[in-house]
């Protein structure tokens, strides 16, 4: 018998036996359908090759393939408090908050660093859309506050990618505080007479489109971008009418005078590079001399999920100084 369980028994469970295969080696297009090999999606920048179709890029990821050679130093944002209402829908805020830090290893909904672009120093931040639709609430706030500053302390341009769904309702009106807050922030930079650039990405709405998105010095959005306050099926609910086809796309703002520009992920960097020296008054750069990004192909690992971030470890909210308006005196 040993004949059986040495030599036919394995290959009879080698023949039904599956070969184990790692999750995520391909991606399929929202847009044409058509399937994409991981490293041939990443190596265009999240961008599908046959159609154009922009997809979600990670903040990390795009921070690797926007500074030279990949190099960037995270600022440290002030935590707010967690959970200020209580809030429960059909789970508490807590649990969601470490469902979101455990499925994208990170501590919140914007990562906000500095770094060099063509040699060019600058700081920017990048929301999350995968981190609970890259909602707005008190971390966000205290994130783009926080870039603010730094740029405002080292005399750098300030660059801001949107990715949000609105505010977060599980803040409530803590989180709808923060366009105003966010605003005056911004006026910080105005006065230092600092560049604002913002890059709007898919998709960019609700409050966050009536605040600090649409703020910029400079309005850049990628293509096909949906940027809006109310969405298109509620405006059509309201009015009953039809809209117009592309309406609220990056395309038809830039039609319509919204926005500066509409540029590929692919040429986006260059274009960073050559309005952050203009704005500075630096003499433009020669492209091909300048240090390459990294390719988040083979960037460095995602960061361990942030799972503790959602317990109590708490800041007050910072206070902002008043802006200053040469036209006027600040009331006391």
């Amino acid at each position: 018998m040993n004949w059986i369980n040495n030599y036919v028994r394995p290959k009879i469970n080698s023949l039904f036996s599956r070969r184990e295969m790692p999750e995520n080696l391909w991606t399929k297009c929202d847009a044409c359908g058509t399937m994409l090999f991981h490293r041939e999606l990443a190596d265009n920048l999240n961008v599908c090759p046959h159609c154009d179709h922009h997809m979600g890029i990670r903040p990390r990821d795009r921070f690797l393939t926007l500074f030279d050679g990949g190099i960037f130093t995270e600022v440290e944002v002030p935590k707010p408090v967690a959970d200020p209402l209580q809030f429960r829908d059909q789970k508490k805020y807590p649990d969601r908050m470490k469902s979101a830090q455990k499925a994208t290893g990170e501590k919140e909904a914007m990562l906000v660093a500095e770094g060099e672009i063509g040699r060019t120093p600058v700081v920017a931040a990048a929301q999350d859309f995968s981190f609970m639709g890259g909602s707005m609430g008190m971390y966000v706030g205290n994130a783009i506050i926080a870039g603010a500053k730094r740029a405002v302390d080292l005399k750098r341009p300030f660059i801001l990618f949107s990715a949000a769904g609105g505010a977060r309702m599980q803040e409530g009106i803590l989180s709808l505080m923060q366009m105003p807050r966010t605003t005056v922030a911004l006026q910080m930079l105005k006065e230092a007479g600092l560049p604002y650039i913002v890059v709007l990405t898919h998709p960019t709405t609700g409050g966050v489109t009536a605040s600090y998105a649409m703020l910029g010095d400079v309005q850049i959005a990628e293509p096909g971008a949906l940027i809006c306050f109310a969405g298109p099926r509620v405006i059509e609910q309201t009015i009953r009418e039809k809209l117009p086809e592309g309406f609220q796309r990056a395309e038809y703002l830039l039609d319509h005078g919204m926005l500066d520009r509409v540029t590929p992920r692919t040429k986006l960097r260059e274009e960073l590079i050559t309005i952050t020296r203009m704005l500075m008054g630096l003499p433009p750069a020669v492209i091909a001399d300048l240090p390459p990004p990294a390719s988040f192909a083979t960037g460095p690992e995602k960061p361990e999920p942030a799972e503790a971030t959602a317990e109590v470890e708490t800041a007050p909210q910072q206070p902002l100084p008043r802006p200053t308006y040469p036209d006027r005196k600040n009331e006391e």
